[in-house]
């Protein structure tokens, strides 16, 4: 019987995904077949394409992916779409305003699927900074957005960022 804490890392060459009828993403793994697999980021926001689980139907732990850049091409596109799906996160290319009112800061922002508007109690639990100039904004109903770079943005957005980072 496998420990199940056992950390498994698959090697490039065993695995090949793909998509099914209906979209669903498929494939090989060591090989054995998989009509249906489930992809999930180990360390989602400090590593967003290196150390991916891949599991079955289930849920049960196939392996990991060290790093999705050493797989096929096939396999390497089918994994992108599948994160992409899986970790929905607009990205912001503006920040128009910052506000505290009363109790709440409230942040309007342009993103690359159009404005938004978030909403948070205190800037500590909802701003996240997973390495580098990049920020995860989280409102309080759990809708997210992502600051890539938050130095390459324009003068008027990293002014708004300015007292609040």
């Amino acid at each position: 019987m496998n420990d199940p804490y056992d950390i498994r890392v698959l090697q490039p060459e065993s695995i090949s995904l793909s998509r099914g009828a209906g979209g669903v993403m498929q494939g090989v793994v060591d090989g054995k077949p998989y009509s249906e697999l489930i992809v999930f980021r180990t360390f989602p926001f400090l590593y967003t394409t290196q150390y991916l689980s891949i599991r079955d139907a289930k849920g049960e732990e196939l392996g990991i992916v060290a790093d999705l850049e050493e797989l096929d091409a096939e396999s390497r596109d089918v994994l992108r779409q599948e994160l992409r799906f899986r970790y929905f996160l607009p990205r912001v290319t503006r920040v128009d305003s910052v506000k505290q009112k009363t109790d709440l800061w409230i942040w309007e922002l342009q993103t690359d699927l159009g404005p938004t508007r978030l909403a948070m109690r205190n800037l500590h639990d909802h701003m996240q900074f997973p390495g580098g100039s990049r920020i995860i904004l989280t409102d309080l109903t759990g809708k997210r957005c992502e600051i890539q770079d938050w130095k390459k943005l324009d003068g008027h957005s990293r002014k708004q960022l300015n007292d609040v980072i």
